[in-house]
């Protein structure tokens, strides 16, 4: 099992789960900003305005924001060839809308930036990983608004601009497919688009409890997919080596039966929640299966018949292809199937697979399967898991080591997953874990769901002292790195 020899190999972060200082060097309120924590068995809650002595998990998170510097000497030391972090827009334009950008929030990722390279690290950089500022959200309507389009754009020129000789990996949008995939959660973190009557709500809303509008969630979808379009178009003028790509969340799945009606079912919801968004940014355009699906919403697709917005989308392909992969599930047309509870990936349990105490199921083989199919519908497109990763509770011994063979052998088999699909042809460029250090839950708001190599003393009462500590499988990762993926003992 071999990998290309300049192989990425790294981890990902993303700033409202990691960097806190919340409202510091002159950064604005962002949506997550206004999230309270949950856990397994409840959901996170939205909040209109800041309540005093409520825990907003996002607000300090893990203070990335002072600690970059000891962080990337750690991701250094593990041996880490690529980053993957978000530049947080309200850090930019604290308003979304400001006629300048706000200069210290640049400046802090030119920092980052300067300590990726001193460390010979490639950033790779998501310029909106459910970071929308808390004003385009109020005043625009978030992405339902067309103006949000070229508000979007001079954000991303700006960053294109100023980190043009720093950065060439750039990914538009996080998890581009979730307001497909979870109406509610995708419209609070992707798209900013959150109705009035919870806008004018005074008392906190959980997440299922908001409400859902199929016509503007998915008209703002569409202006998700032009602006992207337009910042790849822009990218390009400004650095033609630039390497620009999107952001799939691929939940891999399974007919539960050999019944041809489960069958069906999982290859109608495959192409819609998996493949849909791959390809309007890869190929172009929408899929053949979009306006059915939109229909069946009471949706009216007509914005989808601009042809300039076609020209866009076709102009503004995205250079190479990412996805993240935890879990896989089944599909099934048997109401009495159980079913996965998660506020974000559910479907029916698979009684070949192990999950994690969330829920989440484990497939090695899924990754391995989905990396093929990618292969096979994006041909010549090259591809990166920027997000894999075990959520997990993690216990410190009495001597300050932590043992987690568990998340060890998570990886193992996913990266062993991973070489076979190289083996099998497929042009796998780089691989980034999830939360390479402990962070914000983005599910459920929870510092206890762990996933890092790195443990940070950080805890769901806001206790802690944010202290970093090396788990055994920090120097795991160490030794398959060093290995270029070869020893996975």
């Amino acid at each position: 099992m071999a990998f290309p020899k300049k192989f990425l190999w790294g981890g990902a972060v993303a700033a409202n789960q990691c960097e806190g200082a919340y409202l510091e060097g002159g950064k604005g309120l962002a949506l997550p900003d206004m999230l309270l924590g949950g856990d397994v068995n409840t959901p996170r809650t939205f909040c209109p305005t800041i309540e005093k002595d409520r825990f907003y998990p996002s607000h300090e998170a893990i203070d990335f924001y002072h600690h970059y510097k000891e962080d990337i000497a750690l991701f250094a030391e593990m041996g880490f060839t690529c980053f993957r972090l978000s530049i947080n827009w309200a850090r930019i334009f604290p308003n979304g809308d400001d006629a300048q950008p706000n200069e210290e929030g640049l400046a802090f990722y030119d920092a980052v930036f300067d300590e990726c390279k001193k460390h010979g690290i490639e950033p790779l950089v998501t310029l909106s990983h459910y970071e929308i500022p808390w004003a385009i959200v109020t005043k625009y309507h978030g992405f339902y608004n067309r103006e949000t389009i070229e508000l979007y754009v001079k954000y991303a020129t700006t960053c294109f601009e100023r980190y043009k000789d720093k950065v060439k990996y750039w990914l538009t949008f996080n998890e581009i497919n979730m307001p497909l995939m979870s109406p509610q959660v995708g419209d609070m973190y992707g798209i900013g688009v959150i109705q009035d009557v919870d806008l004018k709500r005074t008392a906190p809303c959980k997440f299922p409890d908001m409400k859902d509008v199929p016509q503007e969630r998915l008209q703002a979808l569409h202006n998700v997919f032009v602006a992207s379009a337009k910042a790849v178009i822009e990218g390009h003028k400004i650095n033609p080596n630039f390497m620009i790509g999107n952001m799939v969340c691929h939940v891999t799945r399974y007919p539960l039966t050999p019944n041809p009606k489960d069958m069906l079912e999982t290859q109608r919801m495959d192409h819609i929640f998996n493949d849909l968004c791959g390809d309007v940014q890869v190929r172009g355009a929408y899929p053949y299966f979009a306006k059915k699906y939109y229909r069946s919403l009471g949706v009216d697709t007509s914005f989808m018949d601009d042809e300039a917005d076609k020209k866009l989308l076709l102009e503004g392909a995205v250079d190479f292809y990412t996805f993240s992969y935890y879990m896989s599930n089944c599909i099934t047309t048997d109401e009495n199937a159980d079913k996965i509870e998660d506020s974000m990936l559910a479907g029916a349990k698979n009684p070949y697979l192990k999950a994690s105490d969330w829920g989440w199921q484990i497939d090695p083989d899924g990754l391995r399967w989905t990396l093929n199919k990618l292969a096979s519908r994006y041909p010549d497109t090259p591809i990166m898991v920027v997000e894999n990763g075990f959520g997990a509770f993690d216990k410190v011994e009495a001597d300050g080591s932590i043992h987690d063979d568990y998340r060890i052998s998570y990886f193992r088999e996913h990266i062993r997953a991973m070489g076979e699909a190289v083996e099998d042809g497929v042009p796998l460029i780089g691989y980034t874990t999830w939360g390479p250090i402990d962070l914000v839950s983005a599910g459920t708001g929870q510092y206890a769901k762990r996933y890092g190599f790195i443990y940070v003393n950080r805890h769901d009462d806001g206790t802690g002292d944010f202290s970093r500590s090396r788990k055994d499988s920090f120097f795991w990762y160490k030794k398959v790195i060093a290995s270029n993926g070869a020893d996975l003992d």
